[in-house]
């Protein structure tokens, strides 16, 4: 994988397989993800060098703009981003809960990314717009003052980005929640 991720989101299908076939042809970049997402949005998802990312993003965000939702560019992720968007994450300590929700999926990831480098947390899962109509939200784990700080991190990141919806930490889930969600 390259260093940079990058991702377009889309209103329809149409856009977005458009949009994919443009960044592929734009820049030498690799598809990640290019699938539809609740309520029949379109997203792609990019990884390569930053400077080709940013080329295959920005050609796709100005071709099909009537379409575009949202869209970030990622120099440097968090590792913990990938597991957490497959649902692959390995929590070995679940502590205190924090809960991130955005009105969509590049706003997650980017509230996520921020959150996962602001303090010593765990990301738990990215749910990204699947059965939630567009919507989509981060989960992350840590001690409850880690938790906080990523969590108000994260709801900045996202309300800069006119996309916060929600969010709350649990300092103490009960065990039955946990077994639930992980």
């Amino acid at each position: 994988m390259g260093k940079a991720i990058g991702l377009v989101e889309y209103k329809t299908v149409a856009a977005g397989v458009s949009a994919a076939d443009l960044m592929i042809k734009t820049a030498e970049v690799s598809v990640l993800e290019a699938h539809p997402v609740c309520p029949g949005k379109y997203i792609v998802l990019i990884s390569g060098d930053l400077s080709a990312v940013r080329a295959a993003v920005d050609a796709a965000k100005s071709r099909y703009t009537t379409q575009l939702i949202d869209s970030f560019v990622l120099g440097n992720p968090d590792e913990s981003i990938f597991a957490a968007i497959y649902g692959a994450a390995e929590i070995s300590d679940a502590r205190a809960l924090g809960v991130v929700e955005t009105f969509s999926v590049a706003s997650a990831i980017v509230a996520a990314d921020a959150a996962a480098k602001t303090a010593d947390v765990e990301l738990v899962e990215l749910r990204l717009a699947r059965g939630m109509c567009g919507k989509s939200y981060a989960m992350l784990t840590g001690d409850v003052s880690a938790v906080t700080a990523a969590v108000q991190k994260a709801e900045a990141e996202a309300g800069r980005m006119g996309m916060f919806l929600d969010s709350s930490v649990i300092a103490n889930p009960d065990k039955r929640l946990w077994d639930t969600i992980l």
